[in-house]
């Protein structure tokens, strides 16, 4: 695996080029910043350790990795395998069917539970669980962006083109990166702003209970479905930013808690993590 900062300095080198694909990496640092201030000390000691087997300091520093693969020669047979596990496409509505939304595990509710149960096995070798620690963070980031579970026929809005600050641009980029960078302030600056608002409230649980990232799809896309969120006149205007930027915000807050909360679960007891093999 190749050092994790290299990793995100070509995220930042290439966002403005490479078609979007998940929040932009300051969304990404903000979540796993969110997370890491409220995870319980048995789960923190667990996550550290494994971190260190990567020489990485903090989860930010890893919640990027998932997107560099892509351009990363050594990579590009893992980035071109889970590329699909990013987002999920509903068919029909925003009631997510395992068999048509996400067939064989492909599709980034799949790959959250897939990823998880890897990260909580003790009899797996540190780099294997290490490597799930890095998509586990990147993709509870990707299933709160909206339009991860937008429609298939615009590829979550890639294909919806606007304009934004002037220039032309996809909408799905602009809830990527755009929205967030008009408050110019960096990762951890903005995290401190959203903790300043306190605890994130969690919307109720929806029967079935088994299977949580399928419900957080679900939130997410119906936020797509909301009057608005597609602009009209495909402009994004000071309005759209101040009506649609506190849903975003929102969105981080909530994958940041439910990030803590399933490292918590997997994590969550005393045992030392397991001898590397």
């Amino acid at each position: 695996m190749r050092l994790i900062h290299r990793g995100i300095l070509l995220c930042f080198a290439l966002l403005a080029t490479a078609p979007a694909l998940a929040w932009g990496p300051l969304g990404h640092r903000i979540v796993a910043d969110l997370a890491a201030a409220q995870l319980a000390p048995a789960a923190r000691a667990q996550v550290d350790a494994l971190l260190a087997s990567e020489h990485a300091q903090s989860l930010a520093d890893i919640a990027n990795w998932a997107d560099t693969l892509r351009d990363d020669p050594d990579q590009a047979a893992l980035g071109k395998a889970t590329a699909p596990l990013h987002y999920v496409n509903m068919h029909g509505s925003c009631d997510y069917k395992p068999a048509l939304d996400c067939h064989d595990g492909q599709c980034v509710v799949g790959a959250i539970n897939h990823y998880a149960a890897i990260l909580g096995n003790r009899s797996l070798s540190i780099a294997a669980r290490a490597q799930a620690l890095n998509f586990v963070v990147h993709f509870v980031g990707d299933v709160h962006q909206p339009l991860h579970a937008g429609y298939l026929q615009d590829r979550g809005a890639n294909d919806y083109q606007v304009q934004f600050d002037g220039q032309g641009s996809n909408l799905h980029r602009v809830w990527d990166s755009g929205l967030l960078s008009t408050r110019h302030l960096d990762a951890p600056d903005y995290t401190a702003l959203l903790q300043k608002q306190g605890p994130v409230a969690l919307p109720a649980p929806i029967a079935p209970l088994d299977n949580p990232p399928a419900q957080w799809a679900e939130q997410s896309c119906r936020i797509v479905m909301h009057d608005g969120v597609y602009p009209d006149g495909h402009v994004i205007s000071a309005a759209y930013i101040e009506r649609e930027r506190p849903l975003a915000e929102r969105q981080l807050r909530l994958a940041g808690k439910r990030l803590a909360d399933l490292l918590d679960r997997v994590l969550g007891d005393s045992r030392a993590v397991s001898t590397p093999r």
